[in-house]
């Protein structure tokens, strides 16, 4: 008893460290002194509407809405085309195909930004908007892929099987039957891949053109210079979108899988 109570203890501990820096950005942001700094003097919104009337944040947050958007579609869109050919079909080579799709999880960030900021200069094309979509939808795609993946296992294949006997298309059978079936997993995974995509640094600065900024990146430009009470609103605005969506999305994905398909 007593090793599990220092356990618990060492535990607490340690998730009290990784925490409290979440916490006091949190209750930065509401400090209405101009520096930020313990003890808190008042409570203020000041710095919430500082940060919406500046340009160059409000630019990097539509940027990242932008790209956080566009990444969840086509990220969603071909876990959920590969997932289907994964677990419904075989066919040659599925192994492999299974292990490619998961491979950026398993590969370094920033060794996969090198790799392919290196392959795209190597086709001699510049870095772009579209590169940061690519790049990011290939880092977002894995987690989709396991989310859709363990839903679709758990959907019976006796109900595809019925539509089709009726006369339904492979395509209507998808649209009428899978999809449906499958869509908290869909949504789950779109989030997933929003999150993923606002809150990447990392690739962002190696496939980022010059001039362009996302939230992330506009954070670490401004802590160069000096840490301003914006900063700390900021940062709760990103704590509160990174993680309220995954745990949106864990909440959703595990209420739906006690359900028996």
């Amino acid at each position: 008893m007593r090793v599990w109570s220092l356990l618990k203890f060492y535990t607490i501990l340690v998730y009290a460290f990784m925490f409290a820096p979440i916490l006091v950005v949190l209750a930065l942001a509401f400090n209405a002194s101009q520096f930020g700094g313990f003890p808190i003097e008042g409570l203020s919104l000041r710095w919430f509407y500082k940060l919406a009337e500046n340009e160059a944040i409000m630019r990097a947050m539509r940027t990242s809405l932008a790209l956080g958007a566009l990444t969840a579609l086509i990220a969603t869109t071909l876990g959920v085309l590969a997932s289907l050919a994964l677990v419904r079909y075989q066919f040659r080579g599925k192994a492999f195909i299974t292990t490619f799709l998961i491979s950026p999880v398993l590969v370094p960030e920033t060794v996969l930004a090198v790799g392919l900021l290196i392959f795209l200069r190597w086709l001699h094309m510049p870095r772009s908007f579209a590169l940061l979509v690519i790049g990011h939808s290939i880092i977002a795609l894995p987690f989709v892929v396991l989310v859709v993946q363990a839903r679709l296992v758990g959907i019976r294949k006796d109900y595809e099987e019925a539509a089709r006997s009726l006369g339904a298309s492979p395509f209507q059978t998808f649209r009428e039957v899978t999809l449906p079936l499958l869509l908290p997993a869909v949504f789950a995974g779109a989030l997933f891949a929003f999150t993923i995509s606002f809150d990447n640094i990392t690739a962002t600065i190696f496939w980022r053109p010059s001039g362009l900024e996302t939230v992330p990146t506009q954070i670490f430009g401004m802590l160069r210079n000096s840490v301003s009470p914006e900063i700390n609103a900021l940062g709760f605005v990103m704590i509160c979108i990174t993680v309220g969506l995954p745990l949106l999305a864990g909440a959703v994905a595990r209420y739906f899988s006690r359900k028996k398909i």
